[in-house]
């Protein structure tokens, strides 16, 4: 499993709704598959998607700092707001007022740059993690003949792309030749050019297994569609 940040800075592209891709664009994905393919007997399934997870937890921090900060404000400039004095009905208000502004804090904690801020890279890199593990085995990934499929998914919001190899391809290909399938598509992705930094790291990584999973000739099924999969 080989995994990277793209960038530690804003990659320009649109990471709230997932990135529109059109038919142009996702023909060259699969013609990128389908031409690293022609010479081993590997298979490469790419994938995009827009978030790896929910981070609830990030909803939450916004939400309490907000309501800390709308409670505090409201605190030591009471006398601007309670001319007449204080009276138990000020605590209603007071009590409302923090919990909308939760809400408010929870709903900017949605947001992906809020996201970013409040979730570490660690955690990032860990549902990315999970995320690719997941799709490894919900798109049926390791279910070729030889067990030789490999998983190349970006991740748009944390910045990150995850390089997912089945189990029998560890021994055959160091950790270092796995990296420079991630590294070919870095470039490309921190201009946000998410599709040539995949294409690019589809070719590496066909390059690559043709040198440990050569194509035989006249036996090379392709055993998965060469397709773009694309998720929220």
């Amino acid at each position: 499993m080989v995994e990277e940040v793209i960038s530690e800075e804003e990659v320009p592209v649109e990471t709230g709704e997932g990135l529109p891709l059109t038919a142009d664009e996702r023909e060259r994905i699969r013609l990128a598959v389908h031409a690293a393919e022609q010479h081993t007997n590997a298979e490469i399934v790419p994938m995009i998607v827009s978030r790896s997870g929910l981070y609830r937890d990030a909803q939450h921090r916004a939400g309490i700092i907000l309501a800390v900060a709308a409670l505090t404000i409201l605190l030591t400039t009471e006398i601007f707001w309670l001319p007449w004095g204080w009276h138990a009905s000020n605590a209603v208000w007071l009590v409302l007022a923090t919990i909308l502004a939760y809400g408010v804090g929870v709903w900017l904690g949605s947001l992906v740059p809020i996201v970013r801020l409040f979730t570490s890279t660690d955690r990032m890199h860990q549902k990315v993690r999970l995320r690719a593990e997941r799709a490894f085995a919900q798109h049926a990934v390791s279910q070729t003949r030889e067990r030789t499929g490999v998983l190349i998914m970006v991740s748009l919001l944390e910045h990150q792309i995850y390089v997912l190899p089945d189990q029998p391809l560890f021994p055959r290909v160091p950790m270092e030749r796995w990296s420079l399938v991630v590294e070919a598509a870095v470039g490309r992705l921190k201009v946000g050019d998410v599709v040539g930094g995949l294409c690019r790291s589809i070719r590496t990584c066909g390059v690559l297994l043709a040198e440990v999973c050569p194509g035989r000739p006249n036996d090379n099924p392709d055993e998965l569609p060469n397709e773009l999969v694309q998720e929220p």
